[in-house]
């Protein structure tokens, strides 16, 4: 190892609203050293993702909170480079719980091992990582597309919401994108075959009009990334046995006070409809099948990916939040070694 110390982003404050800056702080340690059946990993890309916001907070609302002080949580790909444990050998790619830091130390809790053959082991964190199987195992276990029906997805440019919408190309629907710019507007038609797609911010709150024109014949699956009133929108246009994904609210994570809501449950009611929450990690024990299938779609040229990538562990607390802002295109990383 070349490096004489690890950089690492702590938690400095607990955020009010959208986290700022000022919220990290970047600290140097001395690189860990792993004790028995345990290995180092030396990190290459770390990922950030929207349900990083909640963990800031000292309510956290389905796991353990970042402690203040503490390093801030992520998941991360790397390189093993020492190792005591008799599963993980130094030179193995893999991905796993890591942290904002340049070098981890792991008992192999979390982690799997990455087949740099398949794709960039940058893939690890999206396409073929946490948000590629949010989008398989939420859209086809959850939502259970069917050939021919309309499909909308939120947050349709992001790191899931772009695989959404593939997939549903691919189960032979036909699919409809919401999204913050006429950029991602573009790319996810133009680039990922996306039928149409809405900028719900240009013109404000024109988008309902838009959005019936896009869907003639209704709404038979709501992939949700967003909430808040674009949700509302689309759940006053499903059809009977209608199916809405529950992925994630991304609108009301820097909220200080919770918009009021939900508004639409009666339509569950008339349209005899199901809304169903979910967390990926309840497909866990499934991963190989989605990560197979989503690589062999990759190769067949029915799935594309794009990642926004800043450079450096010091950048990592921008690169959150302008994923939480929506300046990313596909999956936000953060390049930490080579």
């Amino acid at each position: 190892m070349s490096a004489s110390v690890n950089r690492q982003i702590i938690l400095a404050a607990r955020p009010d609203g959208l986290p700022k800056e000022s919220d990290f702080q970047r600290v140097e340690s001395a690189i860990p050293q792993p004790a028995d059946r345990q290995f180092l990993v030396r990190i290459i890309f770390l990922s950030v993702d929207p349900y990083l916001r909640g963990l800031m907070n000292e309510d956290a609302p389905y796991l353990q909170p970042v402690p203040l002080g503490g390093v801030m949580f992520g998941d991360a790909v790397g390189e093993v480079v020492q190792s005591n444990h008799p599963q993980f050998g130094a030179g193995e790619i893999v991905v796993g719980p890591f942290g904002w830091q340049e070098y981890a130390v792991s008992d192999g809790a979390g982690v799997r091992k990455v087949d740099p053959s398949l794709a960039p082991v940058s893939t690890a964190l999206g396409v073929l990582g946490m948000p590629g199987m949010t989008a398989y195992f939420g859209l086809l276990d959850i939502g259970k597309p069917k050939r021919g029906e309309t499909v909308v997805v939120s947050g349709a440019a992001g790191a899931v919401g772009s695989l959404v919408g593939q997939i549903a190309r691919v189960q032979g629907c036909r699919v409809v994108g919401i999204a913050g710019s006429e950029e991602k507007v573009r790319y996810v038609v133009e680039e990922l075959g996306f039928d149409g797609a809405i900028n719900y911010k240009n013109p404000p709150g024109h988008y309902v009009e838009r959005l019936r024109e896009l869907c003639p014949a209704g709404v038979d699956v709501y992939f949700d990334n967003v909430g808040g009133t674009v949700s509302d929108a689309v759940a006053m246009l499903i059809n009977p046995r209608a199916r809405i994904v529950l992925c994630g609210q991304i609108s009301q994570y820097n909220q200080k006070r919770l918009e009021r809501g939900p508004r639409w449950l009666f339509q569950l009611v008339i349209k005899q409809a199901r809304a169903e929450g979910f967390l990926v990690w309840q497909f866990a024990d499934r991963f190989a099948e989605g990560i197979a299938q989503m690589a062999r779609w990759l190769r067949e040229g029915k799935i594309k990916y794009r990642e926004t990538v800043l450079d450096g562990i010091e950048n990592a607390p921008k690169a959150f939040i302008g994923m939480l802002t929506g300046q990313n295109i596909g999956k936000q990383l953060v390049k930490v070694g080579a």
